[in-house]
């Protein structure tokens, strides 16, 4: 199984093919942040799209993302 890493805003995740789609998590946090997509440009969307939420939902509890 090959791995793919992703960046994206000093955030980096991991990529697996796994049965036809992609399964990825970001790396690096205590929270736990996945994402998914069937090809692996609706993965790379998902991941920084993940990265985006995280950060937004970081700023409205006044933590740093």
């Amino acid at each position: 199984m090959s791995r793919t890493m992703l960046e994206y805003k000093g955030y980096a995740g991991t990529v697996e093919a796994e049965d036809g789609a992609f399964a990825g998590r970001v790396v690096g946090l205590r929270d736990v942040i996945t994402f998914e997509g069937r090809t692996f440009a609706e993965v790379e969307r998902a991941f920084r799209d993940s990265i985006d939420d995280y950060i937004a939902f970081c700023a409205m509890r006044g933590e740093s993302g």
